[in-house]
């Protein structure tokens, strides 16, 4: 079992309690946010990671913003588009934030709208709700809304890999990418459950070692057979056999199925076309952007050039050496086999099928 990646302690007044990711896996640390700068600094600096586990975290991240202020609504809008500056390519980021400025608005139009002579009890005592209160219940509804997501995807999705002796994944989504057993994983966890000889291969997942430090951390937890690889060996491991399918998160899909996500994943989706291996991407329908037509318009996030330059406490990089460190990139809809979605698996032609599963 696995300890909570986020948990909400105690009622609107309380506080958020995450796993620490950038210390695993040498050790499992909790830490406490309870101001939303905190968490802002959770998200960039990656103690929190994973499309849908920053959403979440963004969400009670304004509901912290409100806490003994004076003037809520200010506080909660201020915290809204600070969070959002905090990672630019997760999309459930910025779809999490727009449910809790939905409430904001709602907040304000109950108090405009009651008339105190003439409504009902239960008008006047949603009109009379603490914002706080309300962002609260509206954070811990789109925490448990990615339970149920991660469920599902695991149960459309299982069917797909449990056949397959091997399975290759990347960075890492699981139940520290998301609320509970998470996207890709999560869909690798249920097809364990029907095969339990499937074997793992985690890619390292370089510059910061998310497929080693926390993939292989979950699944070994979990008493699965992984093997952790350099990214460069996953074209060798193809060519050997040892895998039958490519699965992975995602942390924005455009409307064509163009899907951003970690670096290193488009390579990984030509090297299984060549092979003739099928490439599956795990995503709940958050993580679908339907206002970006295609990849090009992903905006992708760089990160430092010290993710590169320094391995532990040795710097690995001369001054002079410049470094390109995009945290991202773009595998285009054509190498995609299926989208493995919570309200089902999409197949090509994926312009059409996202758009129809999308209004389901």
């Amino acid at each position: 079992m696995l300890p909570q990646t986020l948990q909400w302690i105690g009622d609107e007044h309380g506080s958020l309690r995450l796993i620490d990711q950038t210390q695993l896996p040498e050790q499992c640390v909790m830490i406490d946010c309870n101001l939303p700068e905190q968490v802002w600094q959770a998200i960039r600096e990656l103690s929190v990671r994973g499309a849908p586990a920053i959403g979440i975290a963004a969400a009670y991240g304004v509901v912290l913003a409100t806490q003994g202020s004076s003037d809520p609504v200010r506080a909660a809008r201020a915290a809204i588009a600070h969070l959002a500056t905090s990672r630019p390519t997760a999309v459930n980021l910025f779809w999490a934030l727009r449910r809790m400025e939905e409430v904001v608005e709602r907040f304000l139009t109950n108090r405009a709208e009651t008339s105190w002579e003439t409504s009902s009890d239960d008008a006047i005592a949603m009109a009379t709700a603490p914002l706080p209160r309300m962002l609260l219940q509206e954070a811990t509804r789109i925490h448990d809304e990615d339970r149920a997501l991660c469920a599902q995807m695991s149960k459309w999705g299982a069917p797909l890999i449990a056949p397959c002796e091997g399975v290759l994944t990347h960075c890492n989504a699981g139940s520290l990418a998301t609320s509970h057993g998470g996207t890709a994983l999560g869909v690798i966890y249920a097809a364990h459950a029907l095969n339990p000889r499937l074997r793992v291969f985690a890619d390292e997942t370089r510059p910061l070692w998310q497929g080693a430090r926390l993939t292989a951390w979950e699944l070994t937890q979990a008493g699965i057979d992984v093997t952790v690889i350099c990214d460069s060996m996953a074209a060798h491991v193809m060519r050997q056999g040892w895998v039958q399918a490519v699965i992975v998160g995602a942390d924005r899909i455009a409307a064509n199925g163009d899907t951003a996500n970690k670096i290193g994943t488009y390579p990984l989706a030509i090297a299984a076309r060549y092979h003739q291996i099928p490439f599956y991407v795990a995503a709940p329908y958050s993580t679908f952007d339907l206002a970006t037509d295609s990849g090009e318009s992903i905006p992708i996030e760089e990160r430092p050039r010290e993710e590169i330059g320094i391995v532990g406490n040795r710097t690995i990089l001369p001054p002079a050496a410049r470094a390109y460190n995009p945290a991202f990139d773009v595998t285009p809809a054509t190498l995609i086999t299926a989208l493995i979605t919570d309200r089902g698996v999409i197949f090509p032609p994926y312009g059409e099928n996202i758009s129809q599963l999308q209004r389901r």
